[in-house]
C-alpha cells in the first residue's frame, strides 16, 4: 500500500524572515517536501512518522516577534491522482529537455519525458528535479553506470538512458514508486533501468560513475558514507532535495567521506550541488 501523507499548513507573520527559520526548523522533523505559499509554507510528512507532539518542538511557535498559525489534513492515497493533476506543469530547459504528463501536448526538444507520477507524490520538489535534469544534461553520460537514490517518478534515470548511460539502477522506499518508476521508464523506452524497492541497504554490490540522491536532507546526511563507498574513484554525485541553508553542513559531510565540491545550483531556496569522489581504500 502506498503512504498515506499529512498536510500542515502554515501562516508567519512576518512572512520573512519567518519563513525561512520555519523551513530550517521543520527540514529536522520527518517532513519530505514542502512548498511556499504566500502567507508561509505547506510541508509533507508521511503519517507513519509523525506524531503530533513533534510540532512543539518547533520553537518559532513561541517566539514573541513571530505570529504562527498552522492546521494539517491527511491526504488519502485516492486524492494524489488529483492533487498532481492539478499543479503539475512541465519542467522546461531551454529546448534541451521537457518533462510533461500524458495530458500535455508535445514540443519538439531533444529529451521529451513523458511522466505519469500517479502516487508518487511530492510537492515541492520541482525546483530541484529542474536543476538535477540540468546536471545531467550538461555531463557526458555515455556507457556509464549510474544509480538513482529516491528515484520516485524514474525521471533522472530515464535522463541518464537518454544520454546513454550503460547500466541504470534506480530504488525509492515506496513500493508504489517502485511499480510506478518501472512504468515511466518503459513508457519512454527505457526498459532496462533496473528498480528496487528499498532504502540505501538495497544497493546492489557495485561501483557507480553516477549516483544521483535527490531526497531531504536527513536521509541525505546519513546515507552519504554509503553513497561514497558505492562511487568509482572520479565518480560523481549528485545531491538536491535540500535548502541553501543546509549546504555547509551537506558539503562538510561530504568532504568527511572523500567527496569534492565542485559546482551549485539554486533555485527559490532549494539546491543542487555536484561533487567528485576522490577516492578511498576500499576492501
Amino acid at each position: 500500500m502506498s503512504h498515506i501523507y499529512l498536510e500542515y499548513s502554515f501562516e508567519v507573520d512576518p512572512v520573512e524572515p519567518g519563513r525561512e527559520i520555519l523551513l530550517a526548523e521543520l527540514a529536522d522533523l520527518p517532513f519530505e517536501s514542502f512548498e511556499e505559499t504566500d502567507q508561509g509554507l505547506k510541508g509533507y510528512v508521511r503519517k507513519s512518522e509523525w506524531h503530533e507532539d513533534l510540532i512543539q518542538t518547533v520553537e518559532l511557535l513561541r517566539n514573541p516577534e513571530f505570529t504562527v498559525h498552522y492546521h494539517f489534513e491527511e491526504i488519502p492515497p485516492e486524492n494524489w491522482n488529483e492533487r498532481w493533476e492539478t499543479h503539475f506543469e512541465p519542467i522546461e530547459i531551454d529546448d534541451e529537455c521537457r518533462v510533461r504528463a500524458p495530458f500535455h501536448s508535445r514540443k519538439e526538444v531533444k529529451y521529451d519525458i513523458v511522466i505519469e507520477p500517479k502516487m508518487s507524490f511530492g510537492t515541492g520538489h520541482h525546483e530541484t528535479t529542474h536543476m538535477m535534469l540540468e546536471f545531467l544534461l550538461e555531463m557526458d553520460l555515455e556507457e556509464t553506470t549510474v544509480l538513482d537514490m529516491g528515484c520516485g517518478t524514474a525521471v533522472l534515470a530515464i535522463l541518464a538512458g537518454m544520454k546513454g548511460a550503460e547500466e541504470i539502477d534506480a530504488i525509492d522506499i515506496d513500493p508504489w514508486s517502485q511499480l510506478n518508476a518501472m512504468e515511466n521508464a518503459a513508457r519512454n523506452g527505457q526498459e532496462g533501468i533496473r528498480v528496487y524497492q528499498g532504502d540505501a541497504k538495497a544497493i546492489p554490490q557495485k561501483e557507480y560513475d553516477f549516483i544521483l540522491a535527490n531526497i531531504n536532507r536527513n536521509v541525505l546526511l546519513e546515507d552519504l558514507p554509503v553513497y561514497s563507498r558505492h562511487l568509482k574513484t572520479g565518480g560523481y554525485l549528485l545531491l538536491s532535495g535540500f535548502y541553501d541553508a543546509d549546504s555547509d553542513l551537506i558539503t562538510r559531510r561530504c568532504q568527511e567521506e572523500g567527496l569534492r565540491f565542485e559546482t551549485r545550483r539554486e533555485r527559490n531556496a532549494w539546491v543542487a550541488v555536484r561533487y567528485k569522489y576522490l577516492g578511498d581504500d576500499k576492501d
